[in-house]
């Protein structure tokens, strides 16, 4: 019993440490550099607060449906994310200096896991959301940092309007 019990407690292990926000290999990524690199991208939003849900599919052609999307600044939208592909695929919200910096990262550490509110990774067939709430102007970037994906064609932008 004692054994059994041992080998249930190291098996729940790997997905306490994600439930807990690790994020696997990102040192130097604190949240002071982190909120200096999201200005002018937004910040996570509250469910409370969408006033819309935008669908986005992921695919194996590396595009995202749609790739282009508009909002209104001060509008919290909730990206309903589905994988339509066989091939793990993320969607991370971002401007195009801090998507290219966080790829490196990837291209170094493949297997790294995501747990940023700016962040969603989905498995194959797998659906998930992500709220997000656009503060001003201008225009987030968005792609898919699996190595080779964003190289690949994987990248989409929201325009945000006044």
């Amino acid at each position: 019993m004692k054994t059994t019990l041992s080998v249930l407690m190291l098996s729940l292990l790997p997905g306490l440490a994600l439930a807990a926000g690790e994020h696997g290999g990102h040192e130097g990524h604190n949240a002071a550099s982190m909120q200096q690199s999201m200005h002018g991208v937004g910040r996570s939003g509250q469910p409370a607060e969408v006033s819309r849900t935008i669908a986005v599919d992921m695919g194996d052609d590396m595009r995202f449906t749609p790739a282009a999307i508009e909002v209104k600044a001060g509008e919290t939208v909730r990206f309903f994310v589905k994988n339509a592909g066989k091939l793990n695929h993320e969607l991370v919200l971002g401007n195009l200096a801090m998507l290219k910096e966080h790829a490196d990262m990837m291209r170094e550490m493949p297997n790294m896991q995501h747990a940023e509110p700016n962040m969603l990774s989905l498995k194959p067939g797998q659906k998930g959301g992500l709220v997000w709430h656009f503060d001003q102007a201008g225009t987030v970037d968005f792609a898919c940092l699996i190595p080779g994906h964003m190289e690949a064609g994987m990248t989409g932008q929201v325009k945000v309007t006044q």
